[in-house]
């Protein structure tokens, strides 16, 4: 797996506000200017996106935004959060291997020192998407279900859908520290949930992450 850099957050946010349109063609040297950076990050940057699937191959050497539209992307995110849900009524109705507990215990303890300081940069940012991946991989995975996990990847391949594709629609840096303590908040609500067996409330607790997640998007996805 590729690794995001300070300019993929940048691309990736560009892409999700509209500023990159749906089919647009990405020009190394153009996107360098605009983001006052050299061509290399930029070059770096494009096959990153184009493994979360925010871009695609056009030509030889280029790349274009992805065409896809808001609907899609709302619907994948709202689907993925039932099918996790799902996920997580199964841990909590079946029982949660210890192992299992303590891994995810450790993607929060991992989580709170991430956010400890409230601070925003890109850095923080894709820690926090690892992060994020790994924890929502763990439920899914952990609920042992071939044919749930191919419908979750499935979701994944949506724009703006998986979970490492931490984006941010919202004008105001100011309120991002907020959503993502808010959404790390939630982890804790989930496992809990979990380690308690309570499989309605972590089937909910699901659900209403990946309203967060939607609302961190901003008024481009609703």
């Amino acid at each position: 797996m590729l690794h995001p850099t300070p300019t993929t957050v940048q691309l990736r946010e560009m892409i999700l506000k509209g500023e990159l349109a749906p089919g647009e063609r990405l020009a190394e040297a153009k996107l360098a200017e605009q983001l006052g950076v050299s061509r290399m990050p930029v070059r770096q940057a494009l096959p990153v996106l184009a493994e979360e699937g925010l871009v695609v191959r056009a030509g030889q050497r280029g790349y274009a935004v992805r065409a896809h539209t808001r609907e899609e992307s709302v619907e994948a995110l709202h689907l993925r959060g039932a099918l996790e849900g799902y996920a997580a009524r199964l841990l909590a109705e079946k029982g949660a291997s210890v192992e299992l507990l303590k891994q995810l215990r450790d993607l929060l303890a991992e989580g709170d020192a991430l956010l400890a300081d409230h601070t925003m940069t890109a850095e923080v940012q894709i820690g926090y998407a690892s992060l994020n991946a790994r924890f929502h991989d763990l439920l899914v995975t952990g609920a042992q279900n071939a044919l749930l996990e191919g419908f979750v990847t499935r979701c994944n391949l949506v724009p703006f859908v998986a979970p490492r594709t931490v984006a941010f629609g919202h004008k105001d840096r100011r309120q991002y520290a907020d959503i993502l303590a808010y959404a790390h908040r939630q982890h804790h609500a989930i496992v809990e949930a979990i380690a308690a067996r309570q499989p309605d409330r972590a089937e909910f607790m699901c659900r209403e992450h990946i309203v967060t997640q939607e609302h961190s998007m901003g008024a481009q996805l609703l």
